[in-house]
């Protein structure tokens, strides 16, 4: 693929808003986890974004309102990504710059709130539910179309934990196609009750902060987030060299043991850069923390890199932010580039030794050219994507 520079990007995570914020919890090995009190549940704990209660969307979107809008907000305006998208639309026009967004969940916790506010009589929901703007799921990519002032096409890519990864995807394919100059590409999700109810009815919720690729680790930290980047083509800074998808079609929500279909994922993606395994310097794990996951992925890259790539996991740091981790760690992974950081996971005491990967448990400086970044969704659909340095 024609390499497309990642040109600006906003992040909002439990580590902080911004990316100043992120890359120094990262230095400092800091996570934003926190005991679980959201909603008056209690499972395991949680990555928290600070202040989404108190933030307020403009007059003009508040019928957007929602606590994932919100949180997607924050991202827009955050690192002066919202200044350097108008600064596209003079070169390409607002109609030329498309909107392509993840989210698995949207606005799901507006329709829970509505839904205990019904009339217990007759079952109706309360009046001021815009389902449209707030729980659809087209309703992310409506309010960032909005909120930007664009007028290009607009869509959202829903496939569970890897869906901000495959909207990238999706807005190289828009771009080399000729229907867009330019692409806002991110995601958000953010916490509620179906999420932190339904993984833990899974038994999938640990009980302790999350250890990715630790051999006793129990299960993920559910986490929120919003991230977003402006791709554009261009001939310096750090881009998105190549993508890869799969689909296992193996279970509903239990990987593939030998990670057939994420290894594919992984070779598509060198495919796609025009790259070989030896050409990698770093690998951002999928790394939810989950036995059966980490084992799997383990099983994938070893397939591809053997042991000769350091491989990490940072959802020890901000949780596992369901549709939104892929454009989280794409991010994490550009500041990565630029700063020279291989962060390590975090919390390892002993590395699962039936693992043959190479994982990192330690922060270390070095210079990165290239990384792969994977993400991994329920019911088999897999996205690795190539960032590097033009």
């Amino acid at each position: 693929m024609t390499p497309l520079v990642l040109s600006a990007a906003g992040l909002v995570t439990a580590l902080g808003r911004g990316q100043a914020a992120t890359l120094a919890a990262l230095r400092a090995r800091r996570d934003g986890l926190r005991r679980c009190d959201f909603a008056g549940l209690g499972h395991g704990f949680i990555g928290r974004v600070a202040d989404v209660e108190a933030h307020a969307l403009p007059p003009d979107l508040a019928g957007f309102d929602c606590r994932n809008n919100r949180l997607a907000d924050m991202a827009l305006h955050s690192d002066g990504f919202a200044a350097a998208v108008a600064e596209a639309v003079t070169r390409h026009g607002a109609d030329r710059i498309a909107v392509v967004v993840g989210t698995s969940t949207s606005g799901v916790l507006s329709c829970e709130e509505a839904y205990l506010q019904r009339d217990r009589r007759t079952g109706r929901l309360p009046d001021a539910l815009d389902y449209h703007r707030t729980h659809d799921l087209q309703s992310l990519a409506w309010f960032v179309r909005a909120a930007l002032g664009l007028a290009g096409p607009a869509l959202t890519v829903s496939t569970a934990c890897a869906s901000s990864a495959r909207a990238m995807l999706d807005a190289a394919h828009l771009i080399a196609s000729g229907i867009a100059d330019a692409a806002v590409v991110g995601g958000a999700d953010s916490l509620c009750r179906l999420t932190l109810a339904g993984f833990a009815a899974l038994e999938l919720v640990s009980p302790e902060p999350c250890r990715p690729c630790d051999a006793g680790r129990q299960g993920i930290s559910v986490g929120e987030a919003a991230g977003f980047c402006l791709l554009e083509r261009g001939s310096t800074g750090i881009a998105l060299l190549g993508v890869g998808a799969s689909s296992d079609g193996y279970h509903m929500s239990s990987p593939r043991p030998d990670g057939a279909g994420s290894a594919l994922a992984m070779r598509r993606a060198l495919d796609s850069a025009g790259l070989e395994p030896r050409d990698i310097d770093a690998i951002n794990l999928h790394g939810t923390g989950t036995r059966a996951n980490d084992a799997a992925e383990d099983a994938a890259v070893a397939a591809v890199f053997g042991d000769a790539v350091p491989a990490s996991s940072t959802k020890g740091f901000t949780g596992h932010t369901m549709g939104s981790c892929g454009i989280v760690e794409a991010v994490i992974g550009r500041l990565c580039l630029e700063h020279g950081l291989l962060p390590g996971c975090l919390r390892v005491e002993r590395v699962d030794p039936g693992f043959r990967a190479q994982v990192a448990t330690r922060n270390e400086d070095r210079t990165l050219r290239r990384l792969v970044s994977n993400s991994f969704g329920f019911g088999g659909t897999n996205v690795s994507l190539i960032l590097g340095r033009l």
